[in-house]
């Protein structure tokens, strides 16, 4: 079947160049500049300067051409139904580590799908292994300089990343890294990391390489695998533990302490997994450098106790009546994971020191859903949740981290609505935003809910 030409407009913003031209949703954008847009790399580049003339297609089938005098990238204000303007590139690894390989059967179809597509990485932040970008790919990155890019790195020794992603096209990807930041494209990196595979020298391998690549890679996050119980069929993994996670540490850190000579910045960060699951403190909060890697992660621990901490020193100090009367506290109960459990508790307790109105009860939940060895709060599933809370009849307010649901909605990953979960545990559900800021906000909200 033949495609027709053109994008459709999903969206026009209201007092945008775009609504002032008479561009209307349904419309159809044809070319930029007299160039056919491939995708919306192509659209954003070529929408850049400041006199553009685009040509757009009406419902009726009339071609309608316009020229618009704007700012150098500024926005016209159109979106797309397909955020891309293409089909999403698919993964073509099978990685020993993969987690998608491993979630269980009647998910909804969309978390099966595996993306490795770079532009998602420009646009989203996703993570890219570069394994099926062409040279052409990387010279038109190049040309549009898109920045930054996120690359699953893993290994650069050739053999083993070939191994890992089980890809024999994957070896390349130190050549491929020093085209891009030799032509100035910034990359964050990240290493999946797998006891006895690619740590230990391996790691050291990796980072003596990566590290003649200059400042253009700007920031690695080493994260470790994860395993559910769902891994019939597939590679036998170990997981890190005290002992291994803390050898680790101490390794990155060695790291660390050179690159800071070398480089004037640490490099390499390690998730808050490792330092949890080694029971060390994690880095203090100017280790992290500008918390380039959250969403790996990195520095969440540090980042957050930090701002709750400020935002509780910028509250006036608690009435000593208050603290005696603990029968007239409010109740408001709080779910996260089992790994940091014990930090959610330690810090509910400062913030109750300081807002004594509050009976602040944390819920560690094990993730009976995935299997007990996922223990990070954004993997915790409406059930379980559900299954952890439901004996307790006193609830009255739950709060959980955004973490759990699904971008921009109210779902979580066993298709569990927050109304559902609400309406089934008899408590209003709370999503709020890991920020400390955020969570002393919510709480004062709800006290003055009550007291007003």
């Amino acid at each position: 079947m033949k495609k027709e030409r053109g994008h459709i407009i999903s969206k026009v913003e209201a007092g945008s160049i775009a609504e002032e031209m008479d561009i209307e949703t349904g419309d159809r954008l044809l070319s930029v500049n007299g160039k056919e847009i491939r995708d919306v790399l192509d659209f954003l580049f070529y929408s850049g300067d400041d006199e553009i003339e685009i040509e757009i297609m009406k419902p009726s089938g009339e071609i309608w051409s316009l020229e618009i005098e704007k700012d150098f990238y500024e926005e016209i204000g159109i979106e797309f139904g397909n955020p891309i303007l293409d089909d999403a590139k698919h993964c073509h690894n099978n990685c020993i580590f993969c987690f998608i390989d491993q979630l269980p059967k009647g998910m909804r179809q969309s978390l099966y799908f595996k993306d490795d597509d770079s532009r998602l990485s420009f646009l989203q932040g996703n993570y890219v292994t570069l394994t099926n970008v062409k040279e052409q790919d990387l010279d038109r990155m190049i040309e549009y300089q898109l920045s930054p890019v996120n690359v699953s790195i893993h290994a650069t020794n050739p053999e083993l990343r070939q191994r890992m992603l089980n890809n024999r096209f994957a070896g390349d990807i130190l050549e491929r890294l020093k085209k891009l930041t030799d032509h100035r494209i910034e990359v964050n990196g990240q290493i999946v990391l797998v006891p006895g595979v690619n740590d230990g020298e391996e790691l050291d391998r990796t980072l003596r390489d990566l590290s003649q690549l200059g400042p253009h890679l700007v920031s690695l996050a080493a994260v470790p695998v994860g395993m559910t119980k769902f891994r019939e069929g597939l590679a036998l993994l170990t997981l890190y533990d005290q002992s291994s996670a803390s050898e680790l540490i101490d390794q990155v850190s060695a790291w660390q302490s050179t690159f800071l000579k070398t480089r004037g910045s640490r490099f390499i960060h390690l998730s808050d997994e490792f330092y949890l699951t080694a029971g060390r403190p994690v880095p203090e909060f100017e280790a992290y450098e500008g918390f380039r890697q959250l969403e790996n992660g990195v520095g969440l621990i540090r980042k957050f106790g930090t701002e709750v901490k400020a935002a509780l020193e910028q509250l006036p100090s608690p009435q000593t009546h208050l603290s005696n009367q603990r029968a007239s506290r409010m109740t408001v109960d709080i779910v996260t994971g089992t790994l940091a459990g014990a930090f959610m508790t330690q810090l509910a307790q400062e913030i109750m020191m300081k807002l004594p109105e509050l009976e602040l009860r944390v819920h560690s939940i094990e993730n009976s859903f995935f299997g007990n060895t996922i223990t990070v709060a954004g993997l915790i599933t409406g059930s379980d949740i559900y299954n952890a809370l439901e004996q307790i009849h006193d609830l009255n307010y739950v709060l959980m981290p955004e973490a759990m649901l699904k971008s921009e909605e109210t779902i979580l990953l066993d298709d569990w609505t927050v109304e559902q979960l609400s309406d089934k545990l008899g408590a209003e559900i709370i999503p709020v935003k890991v920020e400390g800021l955020a969570l002393i906000a919510q709480l004062r909200e709800l006290l003055e809910s009550v007291s007003g």
